[in-house]
Formats: C-alpha cells, sequence, structure tokens
C-alpha cells in the first residue's frame, strides 16, 4: 500500500465532538448492576445514595475516661474538687463505646485521679453537656442523600457508605476495550528476547500496559489482543473478533500514521466510518477515529499512534473522556489551584495540616469552604472537593488569605458548581442530584451558613446564590426587605423555590405532650435551635415575640445546630424534646410533627448570573416535573411557581 496524507487535520475540540456525536448516535447504554462494597472501587454511581442508617447511631464516647451527667460535675474546680464513684455517677469508657443511659459527657482519663483502688476518681474541672461525645447523626443523618450520581467511588467514599448501611450500591456496568497491538516487529513482553532488543530486530509491546491501566482507572475493563502483524487482512479479522465479542470500543494500537506500512485508517474505512484521521495535536497527530461494523453491530474504534507518548495523548483525549461520558462523568485531571478561604482556617503550630474544603468559581476567583473537620465525619472526606495544606510554622489562615488547594476531584466539576450559601434546606442535595444527572458536568455545591450569612456572602461576591427564607416581621412578606437591607449594591432576582411547612418535631406519641410555643418554655422541655442568622430562628424569634414570650426561658435555646435533620437527630436521639424545622426532615426519620405554618423557602440569584450556563441549567432542573414530583413526594412542600422569577431588586 503506498503512503497517503492525512485524511483531516481537526482540533482535539473538533475531533473529540464529531466523534462523540456520531457515538451517542448509537445509543450505547452501559446500564446499571448492584456491587459489593468489596467490588465497588473507582465504580461510578449511577443514581444517587441514601444513607440508610445514621452513623454514628448511637451517643459514642471520643475518648477514653469517665461517662458522667455533665451537670453532676457543674462544682468541680481546683479549689473544690469533685470525688465521683465508679458505677454510680460515673462509668469507665472506651472511645467508641456507647454512654451508658443518663450520660452525657466525658471526662478524659488524662483529668482524673483515682482514688481507693479505682474505687472513686476525682476530678478538679466541670464538664459541659456533650463533652467528647460524638452525637447521634453527627456524621450523616439516615435519608440524606450522601453521594450523587456520576461520583466515582474511592476509598473515602467507601467509608461514607459503609457508615451508611449501603453494601451494595448501584453503578454503571464498566464499559468494556478491546486493545489490539500490532506492528510486525512489535512482540509480547513474555516473548521478547534481549539479544533481538539490542539488535533492533523487534520492539517489546508495552502500550496495552499502559492503555489497560487507564482503561481500570477510567471505570472500564481492558482485554488484550494478540499481536497483529501489518497485513490488512489481519488487521481486519482482528477487530471483527474483537467486535463480535461485544465490547463498547476497540483501540487499534499502531499503524495509524501516514507511512506505507500504516493500514488502520485504510481498515476503518473499509468497515465502517473513518470519521478522522489527523489530529492537530503534537504529540498524538496520528489519530483516526471511526465507527466499524460487523454482523450488523456498530461499534466505536480507536486508532492510536505507535509511540507511547503519542498514544497516551491520545488516550487522554478520546478514550478517556468518551469512557467517562458513558459514566455520566467527566474525565479526572491531577492538578492544584489557587483558592480564597471565606472563612478563617485555625491550625495548631508546629503541626502540617490538611483541611479538606469545598470549592466554588465566582467570578474567576475560585473560593474554599471548610468541612467538618473532625476524625470521625467520614462525609466530609466524600463530599470534599480539594485539600488545603497549612505549613507547620504557620497558626492557620485569615479569611482571604490566598492558599494552593490540590484537588481531589476533576477541575470541570469544581468550575461546573454553582455555590449556594445559605439556609438548609433538603431540597438543595435533590437539586443536585437532578442536575448532576441530566446536565453532567454542572452540580450545586451548599455551604449552610443562614439565611443572613447567605445574603452578606452574596454582598461579598463568595457565592452564586443563597437560599433564604427571612420574614418581615412588618408586613408578613419574605426575603424582599431582607435583600434591600444586605445586597445594597448587588442586583438580585428573587426566584421562587417551595413552600414548606414549619413545624415543631417532638418524639413519636409526644411523650412531653408539646403542641406550642408556649410549651418550649416549661422547665421540663429541652429544645433545640437553629444557628443565630438561619430563617428558622428568625421564625421562632417572630413567635416568641408575638406570645411576649423571652427566649431565655426556653432550655437549650443557646443548643445550635446548622441543618433540619441534624435538629431531627437531636429530638430522634433523646438529646432534646422538640426543635423547630420542615415536615420533611421530620418525616424522613419518623418524627411527629406540630406544624406552625407554612413559609417561602428562595433562591437569591445576582442579576449578573442570570444567563450563566449553569444558572440555566439550574432553572430548567427546578422547573421541570421531575422535581416537583420528587419534591412533593419529601411531604411537607408546595411546588407551586417553582422557577418562577419574584422580584427582581435593583440594588439601590
Amino acid at each position: 500500500m503506498s503512503r497517503h496524507t492525512y485524511l483531516t487535520m481537526q482540533t482535539p475540540a473538533e475531533a473529540r465532538e464529531s466523534w462523540f456525536s456520531r457515538v451517542d448516535e448509537l445509543g450505547v447504554e452501559l446500564g446499571e448492576e448492584t456491587v459489593p462494597l468489596s467490588a465497588a472501587l473507582r465504580r461510578t454511581l449511577s443514581r444517587p445514595v441514601e444513607a440508610l442508617r445514621s452513623s454514628p447511631a448511637f451517643h459514642g464516647a471520643a475518648m477514653d475516661g469517665v461517662a458522667v451527667r455533665a451537670e453532676d460535675t457543674f462544682t468541680a474546680s481546683p479549689r473544690r474538687p469533685l470525688r465521683l464513684e465508679i458505677g454510680k455517677n460515673a462509668f469507665w469508657i472506651n472511645t467508641g463505646r456507647p454512654l451508658p443511659e443518663g450520660c452525657n459527657a466525658v471526662v478524659m482519663v488524662e483529668h482524673l485521679n483515682v482514688e481507693e483502688g479505682g474505687r472513686f476518681v476525682v476530678t478538679e474541672k466541670a464538664a459541659f453537656p456533650w463533652q467528647h461525645v460524638r452525637k447521634l447523626g453527627e456524621d450523616m443523618v439516615a435519608t440524606e442523600i450522601i453521594l450523587a450520581p456520576g461520583v466515582e467511588i474511592g476509598p473515602y467514599e467507601l467509608g461514607a457508605l459503609a457508615a451508611a448501611g449501603v453494601t451494595h450500591p448501584p453503578v454503571f456496568r464498566k464499559p468494556r476495550v478491546a486493545i489490539i497491538p500490532s506492528g510486525s516487529e512489535i512482540v509480547a513482553l513474555s516473548e521478547a528476547k534481549e539479544e533481538d532488543l539490542r539488535a533492533g530486530r523487534s520492539l517489546p509491546e508495552f502500550n496495552s500496559i499502559i492503555f489497560s491501566a487507564m482503561i481500570e482507572e477510567a471505570g472500564g475493563v481492558a482485554t488484550v489482543s494478540p499481536v497483529v502483524p501489518d497485513d490488512v487482512e489481519r488487521i481486519r479479522e482482528a477487530i471483527a473478533a474483537a467486535v463480535e465479542s461485544g465490547v463498547d470500543l476497540v483501540i487499534m494500537n499502531a499503524g495509524s500514521s501516514a507511512g506505507s506500512h500504516d493500514y488502520t485508517a485504510d481498515v476503518i474505512a473499509s468497515m465502517g466510518e473513518l470519521l478522522t484521521h489527523g489530529v492537530a495535536v503534537m504529540p498524538g497527530k496520528p489519530t483516526a477515529l471511526g465507527v466499524v461494523e460487523v454482523g450488523g453491530r456498530k461499534t466505536p474504534i480507536v486508532g492510536t499512534p505507535g509511540y507511547p507518548v503519542s498514544a497516551i495523548v491520545a488516550m487522554e483525549e478520546f478514550v478517556v473522556p468518551l469512557l467517562a461520558r458513558w459514566q455520566k462523568r467527566p474525565a479526572p485531571r491531577r492538578e492544584s489551584v489557587p483558592v480564597i478561604p471565606c472563612n478563617p482556617i485555625p491550625s495548631r503550630p508546629g503541626m502540617e495540616e490538611r483541611v479538606r474544603v469545598k470549592l466554588g468559581v465566582v467570578d474567576g476567583t475560585c473560593y474554599a469552604v471548610t468541612l467538618p473537620r473532625g476524625a470521625g465525619t467520614v462525609t466530609s472526606l466524600s463530599r470534599a472537593d480539594a485539600v488545603i495544606s497549612i505549613e507547620r510554622d504557620r497558626e492557620g489562615l485569615d479569611a482571604g488569605q490566598p492558599v494552593r488547594a490540590e484537588l481531589l476531584r476533576p477541575r470541570e466539576q469544581i468550575e461546573g458548581a454553582l455555590l449556594a450559601t445559605g439556609s438548609h434546606d433538603n431540597t438543595l442535595d435533590l437539586i443536585d442530584s437532578m442536575l448532576r444527572r441530566s446536565h453532567p458536568g454542572f452540580r450545586l455545591t451548599s455551604a449552610h451558613v443562614g439565611s443572613l450569612g447567605g445574603l452578606l456572602a452574596l454582598r461579598r461576591g463568595q457565592c452564586h446564590l443563597a437560599g433564604s427564607h427571612l420574614l418581615d416581621e412588618e408586613t408578613g412578606v419574605y426575603n424582599r426587605r431582607a435583600m434591600r437591607e444586605n445586597l445594597q449594591g448587588v442586583p438580585a432576582m428573587l426566584v421562587k423555590l417551595v413552600d414548606r411547612e414549619q413545624g415543631i418535631m417532638v418524639l413519636p406519641g409526644n411523650p412531653k405532650k408539646v403542641t406550642s410555643f408556649e410549651d418550649l418554655c416549661r422547665e421540663d422541655v429541652t429544645f433545640i435551635n437553629r444557628q443565630r442568622g438561619s430563617g428558622t430562628r428568625v421564625l421562632l424569634d417572630y413567635e416568641l415575640k408575638k406570645l411576649g414570650l423571652s427566649p431565655a426561658r426556653i432550655r437549650g435555646y443557646r443548643d445550635e445546630e446548622y441543618t433540619h435533620m441534624n435538629v431531627a437527630a437531636a429530638v430522634l436521639s433523646g438529646r432534646a424534646d422538640a426543635g423547630l424545622g420542615v415536615r420533611s426532615a421530620a418525616a424522613a426519620l419518623g418524627l411527629e410533627f406540630i406544624s406552625v405554618g407554612v413559609e417561602e423557602y428562595d433562591l437569591v440569584i445576582p442579576l449578573r448570573y442570570a444567563k450563566d450556563e449553569r444558572v440555566l441549567a439550574l432553572m430548567d432542573v427546578i422547573r421541570s416535573e421531575e422535581f416537583r414530583k420528587n419534591v412533593q413526594a419529601m411531604g411537607g412542600y408546595g411546588t407551586d411557581g417553582a422557577g418562577d422569577v419574584l422580584w427582581e431588586y435593583d440594588g439601590k
């Protein structure tokens, strides 16, 4: 066969788009399967996964020592050491063990003096409630979405799944890829003879080892055929055999250049369609892309160059992205990026520290939001986008201080994320899952700082949108006054998300007979509150003010949680008798719910993002019938007008 020129000289992006569009037309569907956790590493989730149990499932010791009732120790001081009797008002406990009934704190063994052969212990410092205790649901709460579709399961995700009780996660079937090495001078590694290699009579075939590893990392499974010599019929037979075996993709290695003995492009053309031959990238120029048909079965095929570096470029540009596309995930990259912490990050001097963060790129600047730093919070690993390393001679980072972060996820995911801060609502996790599924590459990352905190973050330019449900006590209208007072200079639109039912959550059977806000002031009722600045906290204060009740009368008013689900978990665990939150959180954990009214939960989005493709995708999700059905199934929500623009604030 004579030497010939390249068929095309497309850019990688043009070649990829052309080939991907044709492959999409083939309708390749990997399908779904469930696998045990032991076989789930590096598999890709095909749909959202919910926690089947809370983690931890009980109040447990976070330190070795004695479990006590904190209130029993309030008199302890260096001047008045407190003596506790083992087995009566103090109980030896090891880290991770459940607290004895009635106990709510642990005193570290290092802070105790043992007397009378271990019968008594003495402490000089009072314990506070929940000191050195891992509370029920501290890491995750049953029924909450812990992992979204398109997520690659790594070691951290395995831990989260195991902690959540998900023993057989749903994943995409692994893409099957056939690798056919070719070249008359090429020999398999097992057949290579040292004297022939040194004399240049043969070359060892090792590209297939690289390809197989890359395919495995990309979530696929590879099969390697015997080396095929430079013979048109032998090459055709090898490709036909691979297609008939049922693989999803064929890789023909070597033989794709314009040399006189490079036959891959011509064979592809004769067996189907040659879409691209020659890509404007160096190395990687000789790549060929097409589709071959054998026995009515059409299969995509890549002809990669023989030189290893060129071959790897072709794999990175075309094969790895295609496997990711089939698995609804972007291809991974390993890099570090400069980020700006939204909040101060304290650190202990003398220790290097790795801080797990979520990231959001806002107006070209990458902002970092820290995740819980507790040693047992496995979800802070599975949800992290990056890790910030703090040097041992620093006492932490100031808010706004630039630092580099090592990505744990592809850059495309970080840049495709909408960063939402503000009030928490369970629908945000649902939106994230639907956004990832319907618009691969986009996602919603949320940080819960309360409605007021979200508006202030918008004003500082540190997020794309905020969830808010701030009631104007004078007019009874939600969010408009708060936007005027806190977003001066930031024109924004108020987008309707949901109406949601707020109420008092109590244990089934309502053992304390709590039916009103007045009952929260009873001495026998312990309350769990939301953080200051949250819309739920504002609602509580508003109702108390209307009734002439002082917050100081409520036991637990200053005991705060940052999400409705964690408030519900506190009630379920017995840590509190009652908490204010949304009906969906109560329903998720089987709590009784005393409704106090319906409120408006909206999204505040600066007008400069109104045409951002990520925001447009978000609006498509919110306005979809699927979203409304899923939200209504959660209970306690109204979806009339979801996605409507209620008001545009001019920033003045």
